[in-house]
């Protein structure tokens, strides 16, 4: 049959070639089953080439690895047969569908039938998207036609137009410069820079993170990682190419299912200091490439230049789907949520950082669905035990509760279908992949402009905080390939739209608000803007009581760090700020929260004041909550007190 209940709910063990059933082995198995053997001869291959050991260079710059000892693979064979992490149940994360393998030619038949049909509903719900999005656009046409008759520009009302203007004849000054230099026309008479730019010119408008890092005189090296359940990420470095020599493409590929295995890359550097590593993920929709499109003022480039070891990870499929056994037309490659981006893909990713790194910890900066992601990893009954490798949790623009955006015209109509009937009108692969083929086949200045008129109308976001002129390349990361089970998680009938919240069903969430509204818990102002920590006021009586409805246990759960938008519609950070400040997360440290009230959903990213609201605050909350020996060890970053 097409669809199959889902045996997980008897799991006890998963094996990576179990993990998605055949038919003559089961999905799950309630004994421990033990993994298939590699041979002698690829365990040692492998080994080989995860633990090697850099050897140093005459310019202290890391290079090309020597083989490790002999007595490294003495631990292969238990590292080899380890069992892969198993997803918990949680009423919150409905059973996904099981498909049967390998599928008999009437099942296929039927996958091919739900693509077809699935391909024509989905279009024509795209196209009353973009129609809605172009009928919204009229009126601000009209709008701005009032003020030309006026004799007046619309921009010139924008709150930043001074700095843009600024910044867009500091671009074009650049872009004559780089010119120059290029001819050999001009001399560099103002002495060497720190990072000068490697691309200049006219801004191309792509999509390739490396571009965008050149301009600002950084570049970026791509890793490939692979999940326990045999996914393939893209992993990106971003470093200053005057300190750090790349290493070559075989020695970044990736390393195996297996995390957290102890092996460390050795490290050089000039001094004997190194950059403290901080790992970024993005939100729905998008990839981390998000982080890079406002030059200097980009997080991830800000960080960097500011003295830390900047990593960008990406979820499953985003980028490019990738699997070390599914092909993209198997449906059980689409077989996954944020339940298993938070589990799989962030322990595979930071699991990576930490063995490129030879560091214990890593701070991890998270924006909107990345944070839920992490949210629900870190949650005591899922997979807490991921943070230990976390020294801190910066969430920006936490997606825990939902915002009054669910209840649009267009996000309740999803929450209307049954989940059958949304996997025939979306599919049961990638959703909506046809986006993906317009923005590869628009041009990308007219793609960005309409990326931002349909996703502004749907996502109720304006460009008001924004560079006006980078506008065009902030769409160019977006969107990605994500699962439609994921689509229909967030803005289904029996997940986050329904229950407003990732971690608590809506009942209970009513339970609590009763609690508040009875006056039996004390509730404090939710709206400060303090960079001191929040203590919970718990009392010591309800502690048990408290401990009990948790999300968070008390041994590995690392320091939060939150930034708020104001007049964020799309989720509700209040909530969450509310519920620490509430008591109800006791063994919750929160380093630091701050409400931005004028921002919206993506300003904590793109706003042209980012640094100043949200960067420099990153940057000093990474280095206050670093572990003390991690700090003996670490180029101090610039400007942290």
């Amino acid at each position: 049959m097409l669809i199959t209940p889902n045996p997980a709910q008897d799991a006890g063990t998963t094996t990576i070639e179990s993990l998605y059933g055949t038919a003559q082995l089961p999905l799950r198995t309630t004994e421990k089953e033990p993994s298939i053997m590699p041979s002698k001869t690829k365990i040692t291959e492998a080994l080989l080439h995860e633990a090697a050991v850099v050897e140093p260079v005459k310019d202290n710059r890391r290079r090309r690895a020597t083989p490790p000892p002999p007595s490294r693979l003495a631990s292969a064979s238990s590292r080899m047969t380890a069992a892969v992490f198993k997803i918990p149940e949680h009423p919150l994360f409905p059973p996904l569908p099981v498909y049967d393998h390998p599928p008999t030619a009437l099942e296929m038949a039927r996958w091919y039938g739900i693509r077809v049909c699935s391909f024509i509903l989905s279009l024509s719900f795209l196209l009353v998207v973009v129609l809605g999005a172009l009928v919204s656009w009229v009126g601000v046409l009209l709008i701005r036609a009032k003020f030309y008759i006026r004799g007046k520009s619309p921009r010139e009302q924008r709150r930043f137009y001074a700095e843009e203007r600024a910044r867009k004849l500091e671009r074009r000054t650049s872009s004559r410069r780089w010119k120059l230099r290029q001819e050999k026309r001009e001399a560099d008479e103002e002495g060497p820079e720190d990072c000068p730019p490697l691309e200049g010119g006219k801004d191309k408008v792509t999509d390739d993170v490396a571009y965008y890092a050149r301009r600002v005189g950084l570049d970026v090296e791509t890793f490939k990682v692979q999940t326990e359940d045999g996914f393939v990420l893209t992993l990106w470095h971003v470093y200053n190419p005057q300190e750090y020599t790349p290493l070559p493409a075989s020695e970044r590929g990736h390393r195996g299912p297996h995390v957290f295995t102890g092996d460390k890359r050795a490290q050089m550097s000039d001094n004997g200091r190194r950059k403290y590593p901080v790992l970024l993920m993005h939100g729905l929709l998008q990839n981390s490439g998000a982080y890079c499109a406002n030059d200097d003022d980009s997080l991830a480039f800000y960080l960097c230049k500011s003295g830390y070891d900047v990593w960008l990870g990406n979820n499953r499929c985003g980028l490019e789907p990738e699997h070390t056994s599914m092909s993209t037309t198997d449906p059980r490659m689409w077989s996954w949520t944020i339940q298993h981006m938070g589990a799989f893909d962030l322990a595979a990713l930071i699991s990576r950082v930490l063995y490129e790194t030879a560091y214990p910890k890593l701070g991890l900066i998270c924006h909107s669905q990345g944070t839920a992601q992490t949210f629900v990893a870190l949650a005591k009954d899922q997979r807490p035990e991921l943070g230990k490798y976390i020294s801190v949790f910066c969430a920006l623009a936490p997606a825990v509760y939902a915002g009054p955006l669910v209840e649009c015209i267009y996000f309740r109509f999803m929450r209307l279908i049954p989940p059958n009937a949304f996997r025939l009108v979306f599919g049961i692969h990638s959703f909506i992949p046809f986006m993906l083929t317009v923005r590869r086949h628009l041009h990308a200045r007219i793609y960005g402009k309409l990326g931002y008129t349909v996703f502004s109308h749907l996502f109720n976001w304006s460009d008001a905080r924004w560079d006006y002129g980078l506008r065009d390349r902030m769409f160019q990361f977006a969107p990605v390939y994500v699962s439609t089970e994921t689509i229909r998680w967030w803005l289904g009938a029996d997940g986050f739209a329904t229950h407003q919240c990732i971690l608590a069903t809506r009942d209970r969430c009513l339970a609590e608000l009763q609690e508040e509204d009875a006056g039996n818990i004390h509730v404090h102002n939710p709206t400060t803007t303090t960079a001191e920590p929040l203590e919970p006021p718990a009392a010591a009586a309800d502690l048990t009581r408290r401990d009990a409805a948790a999300w968070y246990g008390p041994e590995t759960t690392p320091p939060f760090a939150l930034w708020v938008g104001g007049a964020d519609e799309l989720v509700d950070g209040r909530k969450l700020l509310a519920r620490f400040e509430n008591g109800r997360e006791p063994h919750v440290r929160v380093a630091h929260a701050k409400v931005i009230e004028e921002y919206e959903h993506l300003d904590v990213l793109w706003a042209m004041d980012a640094v100043e609201q949200v960067g420099r605050e990153v940057r000093q909350v990474l280095w206050a909550t670093m572990p003390a020996e991690a700090r003996a060890m670490s180029v101090v970053p610039r400007g942290v007190e």
